[in-house]
């Protein structure tokens, strides 16, 4: 188990070295109403199938979607680089992750220093028509994150993902 929380954390300390500035920048991006102009944004997600789901590239040739977890809509960016799910305490809390009760016991080094992280349990994570149980997840403060990370421990649970034609596709 501590293996398990060493090689965690190392993977949350190299993705959070790489990505604050990236989904910071994408997730606290203002939201336009429909008369305003629309800056160019990623396409929905397309369904590829009963077990697979399209997802084109966005700003930066990046993946962002908006995922179902624990029953309620969340955008987040998919990082391959991320161990596991990141969501910020504010993002937990509208996820229905129970945050008193949160043990701050990991560590991760992120753009804006060392900061303590708690492991979750999220009960389902969904996308278009993929349906993910029991899938790990850190908790990190708001200012670490300003949303959430789709990392490995989401990705591992799927039959299948890969880049091809430029759009991620994932296949349960």
């Amino acid at each position: 188990m501590l293996v398990r929380l060493a090689v965690f954390a190392g993977g949350m300390v190299a993705a959070a070295m790489v990505l604050p500035g990236l989904a910071t920048s994408y997730l606290d991006r203002p939201q336009l109403d429909d008369t305003a102009t629309k800056p160019t944004q990623a396409s929905p997600a397309k369904y590829a199938g009963g077990r697979g789901v399209i997802m084109p590239p966005g700003p930066g040739g990046h993946f962002y979607g908006t995922f179902t977890v624990n029953g309620r809509k969340q955008n987040g960016l998919v990082d391959t680089g991320a161990s596991m799910i990141a969501i910020n305490i504010s993002t937990a809390r509208r996820l229905g992750v129970s945050t008193a009760s949160l043990s701050f016991n990991a560590q991760a080094n992120t753009a804006n220093g060392v900061v303590k992280a708690a492991h979750v349990m999220l009960d389902r994570v969904e996308i278009g028509t993929i349906s993910v149980k029991d899938v790990e997840a850190m908790v990190l403060p708001d200012k670490s994150l300003s949303g959430m990370l789709v990392g490995m421990s989401f990705l591992n649970k799927l039959s299948s993902y890969r880049v091809e034609n430029g759009a991620l596709h994932l296949t349960r």
